[in-house]
Formats: structure tokens, C-alpha cells, sequence
């Protein structure tokens, strides 16, 4: 279930979580998505919204549109790999960015995430 924050519109919610579904593996190369209509019941949006975000992940290559049939994932070895490369880039510059903004080096920045890594595999 996607929830929404103030970050932006909730269609590039709707597109960068559809992203994160195919970096992790929830969504696969080739896999119908689910209906329009039907993920707007369910996210409880206004369906012109969800179309919106259709249309951005075509525009983007990661869907295609089968006339009669639906909205596919293309099906691209590539795609996930690229995927990953381009949000790992984001997620590791706006945490940067937080970082630096909150007064931490560039030197204390990676032992705080080593140590943070540390401690969550010591958890399970």
C-alpha cells in the first residue's frame, strides 16, 4: 500500500513506488500491472490520477500499453539494473544532502551508516 507524503504529486508517488516494486523484485519484467480502476479503489485515488502515472511510466520505457490487454513492465534485462543505479544515486544524495545539512562531515558520515548497518544485522 502506498502512502503518500506532502513531497510532491501523488502520481510521481504512484510512479516511484511502482520503481521501488521492480528494484526489490515485488514486480517483474513482463508482469501485467493491475488495472487503472482498480489500483484507484484501492489507493483510494481519483482514477485520472493513477491514468496520469501510467502515462509517466510509459513516457519513461518501463510500461507498454497492449491494446486490449493492459499495462505490461517491459521487458528489458536492463531496466532493473538501471533502475537501481539511477535511485541508489538519488537515495545516496538526498541522504548526503540531510547529512551534511545537520552539520555532519564527510569523514563521520560513513561510520555513522557502517555503525548503523552494524547495528540493524545485530538485531535479527
Amino acid at each position: 500500500m502506498i502512502h503518500f507524503n506532502d513531497s510532491g504529486p501523488i502520481y510521481l508517488q504512484i510512479v516511484e513506488d511502482f520503481k521501488l516494486q521492480l528494484v526489490n523484485g515485488t514486480l517483474k519484467s513482463g508482469e501485467k500491472l493491475t488495472s487503472g480502476r482498480d489500483l484507484a479503489m484501492k489507493i483510494q485515488v481519483n482514477p485520472n490520477t493513477v491514468a496520469r502515472a501510467y502515462q509517466e511510466l510509459e513516457r519513461q520505457g518501463i510500461t507498454e500499453t497492449r491494446r486490449g490487454l493492459g499495462t505490461f513492465v517491459v521487458e528489458d534485462i536492463e531496466l532493473v539494473p538501471k533502475l537501481r543505479e539511477v535511485m541508489s544515486k538519488q537515495i545516496i544524495q538526498d541522504f548526503s544532502m540531510h547529512m551534511k545539512a545537520a552539520g555532519f562531515s564527510a569523514e563521520q558520515i560513513p561510520a555513522l551508516v557502517i555503525a548503523s548497518l552494524q547495528n540493524k544485522s545485530e538485531e535479527k
